[in-house]
């Protein structure tokens, strides 16, 4: 699945599983690197979903405030 489409519970989980992964260690240098990575492309898909989330529930409250 392309990150464009992940859902922020998949983003979330797959996060999850990078930072366990990194915190057993054990990798070289280079896969610690790409986990690390690939964990802030992750942390950015969620606050992405996250703020779209807001921004929709803060519509919703305008919208309701102007009835």
């Amino acid at each position: 699945m392309s990150d464009d489409k992940m859902t922020y519970e998949q983003a979330r989980t797959e996060l999850a599983e990078v930072v366990e992964r990194l915190e057993r260690g054990g990798g070289s240098l280079e896969e610690s690197l790409a986990l690390w990575e690939r964990g802030e492309k992750l942390a950015d898909i969620c606050r992405q979903r996250l703020d779209g989330a807001r921004a929709r529930i803060e519509t919703a409250r305008a919208a309701r405030a102007d009835e």
